[in-house]
């Protein structure tokens, strides 16, 4: 039996594929949440209704977990394909210096996902929550 490299998989080959796309995304992605960053805070800013802020924490938060996706497909794609099989080269990987700046900053893009989660989001006007059509109807004034 010849001892050698190991032979990566075809799942493995597959995922890491899959990692390296996500990750060449992650300007873009990263760009898009700050625009949608911007967009949210002026929004509340000018004290807009919840009507106007809630879709734009909404997109806020997508924004943000895609973004967080794309770091952790960097920080896999940095690490290599046989990470995805051999636990022990995954771990000696993620001791160098590049794979710590991708955990890093996946890290802290996770950490602002959460945050704005649970101290960012405003009330979801109850009328779109219930998802009827309220009539408006002019006062009346009694006697």
């Amino acid at each position: 039996m010849k001892k050698g490299r190991t032979k990566i998989s075809a799942a493995a080959e597959a995922s890491y594929l899959a990692d390296v796309a996500l990750a060449a995304t992650f300007s873009q992605l990263l760009t898009k949440a700050q625009q949608a960053e911007r967009e949210y805070r002026q929004a509340q800013a000018i004290a807009a209704p919840l009507s106007v802020q809630y879709p734009l924490a909404r997109s806020l938060d997508i924004a943000l977990t895609d973004v967080t996706r794309a770091a952790y497909a960097a920080q896999r794609a940095e690490i290599g394909p046989r990470g995805y099989e051999d636990r022990i080269y995954f771990r000696k990987a993620k001791a160098t210096s590049a794979v710590h700046a991708w955990t890093d900053e996946a890290e802290r893009l996770l950490t602002l996902r959460e945050t704005h989660r649970l101290t960012g989001f405003p009330a979801r006007p109850t009328v779109e929550a219930l998802g009827a059509e309220v009539a408006e109807v002019d006062a009346v004034r009694h006697p």
